[in-house]
């Protein structure tokens, strides 16, 4: 009998299909007409994933996954926006997942135009691009930093202490043990998605 719990069990069937996708292996399950068909009436994704908007970093491509497997929020910099929110309330009330990774990754380009704006010279950009990077500005700041890794870093902690602190659906999912919050980090030249911390009884 499986005594594992739900956050457990979904995190560990996806951290098993990045082995794969690393190892060079996919199996590419659940993409065929049978599952399409399945899943025209319906949808029981195992976790949700806010991510980077990157073209480089499509979860159910480095996670191996299929069609309704994943319920993906994406966004220049994973930022906890209010969208984000949203969506990822709907997937932990609604579509009953009991896990949410928040998903960065190395080399983002959206980290580094929010170092490149500390600078004192830095040119102006965009109202609306300029008003999502003020969201990781912080970060450069908290990490002390002008290295992309570190402010990826506290960008990621800070996005996932957003979700919490925003959310008081989230936030009580996971105090009544419901719903684990993993922070993770993907490498894109190895293709490796690294569990950097979590927050939940899963941690």
């Amino acid at each position: 009998m499986n005594t594992t719990r739900p956050a457990t069990d979904a995190w560990r069937r996806l951290a098993e299909g990045n082995e794969r996708f690393v190892g060079d292996r996919p199996e590419h399950p659940r993409q065929d007409a049978h599952r399409r068909a399945a899943l025209a009436e319906g949808q029981a994704p195992v976790a949700a994933v806010l991510g980077c908007s990157d073209s480089r970093v499509a979860a159910e491509v480095l996670f191996d996954q299929g069609l309704g497997d994943l319920f993906v929020i994406r966004n220049a910099g994973q930022i906890a926006s209010a969208s984000a929110l949203a969506s990822i309330e709907y997937a932990v009330a609604v579509l009953g997942v009991s896990l949410v990774v928040v998903l960065a990754h190395d080399r983002c380009g959206a980290v580094q135009a929010a170092i490149d704006a500390e600078q004192p010279d830095a040119p102006l950009l965009p109202p609306l691009i300029e008003a999502h990077i003020d969201r990781i500005r912080p970060a450069v700041r908290a990490a002390s930093s002008t290295d992309a890794f570190a402010v990826g870093e506290s960008h990621l902690e800070a996005t996932v202490a957003d979700l919490l602190a925003q959310s008081e659906l989230l936030a009580a999912a996971v105090a009544d043990g419901s719903v684990d919050v993993v922070g993770a980090n993907y490498r894109l030249a190895e293709g490796r998605v690294e569990r950097r911390f979590a927050v939940g009884d899963g941690r």
